[in-house]
């Protein structure tokens, strides 16, 4: 039964401004989001993720009050609490504006003016590292985390694999022993093509926001530039790195070892969560 149906009453409540059939419904990997006018409410798909609203309620208040350049879903209400009679949920102010189309960087100028801005995105991201307020209440990441982020896969996704899908992961998960400790930067952790929102403006386009903080975190950067390596492809990246101000001792080389973990790093979380679909989505390569 479709989430506006089950929590009509509750939307009515939140939304009193539209209308309750006219609602659109996203899948996040951790969150139903129904999108209002001017507001959101995000729903957790497990009891995990229910878990988590307080803490990401509360990173989302602390970047909403830093001047980063772009905006961020301010924290408008929390309610509920998984386990009990209420239905845990976060409403989240509405930041206006679209992902880009797959056609929008046909173009070589608009490619570079989205290039350029996401340089800037993960400058203003890399100064907020630096901020002691920011990182009191940001958590980061801890010094082995990609040992034992590798045994973790090894020990609880292994036997969800083919043989073949073993070898695939081992390879995979080599490359990250070289990987150094690193956590300078706020890292937003999901910077995918879908979580950053654009305005157009006399044929150019102007980034407006950036959604989904869910995995936020003080880190390497070069987990940021992986994800847009992974929705843009190469040439992106290179014309990124080209505007940022990253050093680039081993930069490049981290890059593609980290995005090589993605879909790793979905099964493993969504095996955490208990969330069949997005576990089946992430080991497909690997059956």
């Amino acid at each position: 039964m479709s989430i506006l149906t089950t929590h009509r009453t509750l939307l009515s409540r939140l939304l009193p401004d539209d209308d309750p059939d006219g609602l659109v419904v996203r899948q996040g990997q951790f969150h139903l989001v129904v999108m209002g006018s001017d507001r959101v409410v995000c729903f957790p798909r497990t009891g995990a993720a229910a878990a988590r609203l307080p803490e990401r309620a509360a990173a989302l208040r602390l970047l909403a009050g830093l001047d980063l350049g772009f905006r961020t879903p301010e924290p408008l209400l929390e309610g509920g609490a998984y386990g009990t009679d209420e239905t845990p949920f976060l409403v989240l102010s509405r930041i206006p504006g679209e992902p880009l189309s797959s056609d929008a960087l046909d173009d070589a100028d608009v490619l570079d003016a989205v290039a350029e801005q996401y340089a800037t995105l993960l400058t203003d991201l890399a100064r907020a590292g630096g901020d002691e307020a920011v990182r009191a209440v940001l958590p980061q990441e801890p010094h082995d985390r990609w040992r034992r982020f590798a045994d973790d896969v090894r020990a609880e996704l292994f036997q969800l694999m083919s043989d073949g899908g073993r070898l695939r992961a081992e390879e995979e998960l080599a490359v990250l022993d070289g990987l150094p400790h690193l956590n300078p930067a706020v890292v937003h952790g999901d910077l995918g093509a879908e979580n950053v929102l654009w305005e157009w403006t006399d044929g150019r386009p102007r980034l407006s926001g950036v959604l989904d903080w869910d995995e936020v975190t003080l880190g390497d950067p070069a987990e940021d530039l992986a994800a847009l390596d992974a929705s843009y492809g190469r040439e992106h990246l290179e014309r990124v790195l080209v505007h940022g101000e990253w050093s680039n001792d081993g930069l490049v080389a981290r890059i593609a070892a980290i995005r090589g973990t993605f879909a790793l790093q979905q099964a493993l979380a969504a095996l955490h969560d208990g969330d069949e679909e997005e576990l089946a989505d992430g080991l497909s390569g690997y059956r």
